[in-house]
């Protein structure tokens, strides 16, 4: 296993494997109409393409023996709130991150995550963010772990609903200037 900046060759691996495990994390608990809205908006060969050619996107991917089995879609953005509940000067989104289960308990979500964080460091980010489903306790215990901290609420548009995010906030420390 080895985790890498995703290429543009990638574009359509990632497409698939991004459908892929957004499928299996969230069927059967979102209505399949806006399941499919979301897949159909969010994922695609052009679309991964396009994030992967946007200069404030940056994709690390986890792959073994040749195949993708995990990523991180980071963001150099602020969140659309009005007021973020953070000060951060130079923040860095974890847009996506997902791993396929059949890595789940060997470490890869932590070398992934690890892998983010020291990218954000010395690409002199001063903090990280992310949204994580306020319904996805397995997911937010692993933040924790990683040293995010609650920030308050966001919400997030799946197809026609809108759901109740967690926003998690991670702080990075910078070097004096």
């Amino acid at each position: 296993m080895r985790i890498r900046p995703a290429l543009p060759d990638d574009a359509g691996a990632l497409a698939a494997l991004g459908e892929r495990l957004w499928r299996e994390t969230y069927t059967g608990l979102i209505p399949g109409s806006n399941l499919e809205l979301h897949l159909a908006a969010t994922f695609g060969p052009s679309r991964q393409a396009a994030e992967l050619a946007d200069p404030a996107c940056r994709m690390l991917v986890i792959e073994r023996a040749g195949a993708l089995l995990g990523y991180a879609l980071l963001r150099a953005c602020h969140p659309e709130h009005e007021n973020p509940p953070f000060h951060f000067v130079k923040p860095l989104e974890v847009a996506r991150f997902y791993v396929d289960a059949s890595l789940h308990g060997q470490g890869a979500a932590q070398e992934l995550m690890a892998a983010v964080l020291a990218h954000a460091a010395a690409a002199g980010h001063d903090g990280v963010w992310l949204q994580v489903w306020e319904q996805n306790p397995r997911a937010i215990r692993f933040y924790a772990k990683a040293g995010f901290a609650d920030a308050g609420e966001a919400t997030f548009r799946v197809g026609e609903q809108v759901d109740r995010d967690r926003l998690l906030v991670h702080a990075l420390m910078t070097r004096n200037r």
